[in-house]
């Protein structure tokens, strides 16, 4: 297959370029900046395309699949659907952003016209906490309610953080009977039972208040992770000043001058993912231990690439295009049992 990964002078696009390496792959690495994607891959020895996203269907119409790496997403996603459709190329992005997760939703009969998948957030965003919420619907058919917890290990990249600055403006988002409604960060805090033992976690906004709902159908869901009690308050109280654009700005440089982490770092570092779905009699919850969600990332994207080419046209969340056990299949993944009370 013939397949590109665009933001490749990104982080995780040059992780993924270098897993790729390893495992005999030769993607072709592109970006906005010839000067930036050019040295990664002379030093890898690629080939490499440099083009701005409004002139993408130039670049794709050799391509079979293409892994859109270059966010934040809400800024480029549409942009790149748009070419792979015109091209017939499969898309597969990296994002953990709600409203882009939403759009592209909107692409499914697009797609099916363009006899293509569509597959944002083919990472950890949000590949096992979307086979997680699949396992658990799959073991309890009847849950209406469905929460969702992580925590994460090793730091983050700059892409991750300037994304993140975007998001606190915003504030929290959960699944109400079927409708994504605001609510502030931390609206929520419950007990996650890891399989490194029990932490307590607050509601934050994550991807899998779209795309578990896409995959599972269960109309109330909520997603956490480790947030100081006091950080919703503060971002209630600071929303206004961090949505001006002055702001915005300045705390996207600093964000910027974030590296991720090191390769020994996300050696050593795990992330934890603890799902728990439940109806009116019956509540049934699930696991799993990951490696560092960066290592785990490239280590999806890449077998994603492999498998899209059979999937069935349209948009699609990673387990409904792979099923509920792809998670499974991936390197150092340990997941625990399946447990009804």
């Amino acid at each position: 297959m013939t397949w590109m990964v665009y933001g490749a002078n990104g982080y995780t696009g040059r992780l993924i370029a270098e897993l790729a390496i390893e495992r005999g792959e030769r993607p072709i690495l592109a970006g906005r900046s010839r000067e930036k994607v050019e040295p990664i891959a002379l030093e890898l020895g690629l080939e490499h395309r440099a083009f701005d996203l409004s002139r993408a269907s130039d670049h794709l119409k050799d391509v079979e699949a293409v892994v859109h790496c270059a966010g934040p997403f809400a800024h480029t996603s549409a942009a790149m659907v748009d070419a792979c459709l015109d091209t017939g190329t499969h898309y597969l992005d990296i994002t953990g952003e709600i409203d882009v997760f939403e759009s592209i939703g909107l692409r499914d009969a697009d797609a099916r016209e363009a006899g293509i998948a569509l597959l944002p957030g083919a990472g950890f965003d949000v590949v096992p906490t979307d086979c997680v919420a699949a396992i658990l619907k799959n073991a309890l058919p009847t849950a209406t309610h469905l929460d969702l917890a992580f925590v994460v290990g090793g730091g983050a990249s700059a892409g991750t953080a300037r994304t993140s600055v975007e998001a606190a403006a915003v504030g929290g988002r959960i699944r109400e009977n079927g409708e994504l409604k605001g609510v502030r960060i931390g609206h929520r805090r419950r007990t996650a039972r890891f399989r490194s033992g029990p932490r307590e976690v607050g509601s934050i906004p994550w991807g899998d208040v779209s795309t578990a709902y896409r995959s599972t159908g269960i109309p109330n869901i909520t997603t956490f992770t480790v947030v100081p009690g006091v950080l919703g308050q503060l971002q209630q109280v600071f929303a206004p000043v961090l949505q001006t654009s002055l702001v915005q700005t300045f705390a996207k440089s600093v964000a910027g001058k974030v590296k991720g982490p090191d390769e020994r770092k996300r050696a050593n570092t795990r992330a934890e993912v603890f799902g728990e779905a439940w109806d009116d009699q019956t509540k049934v919850e699930c696991a799993i231990t990951t490696p560092n969600a960066y290592s785990l990332t490239a280590d999806s994207v890449l077998r994603a690439v492999g498998k899209i080419g059979g999937v069935a046209p349209g948009v699609h969340t990673p387990s409904s295009a792979f099923g509920a056990d792809f998670v499974r299949e991936l390197d150092g993944v340990v997941a625990g049992e399946v447990r009804f009370s």
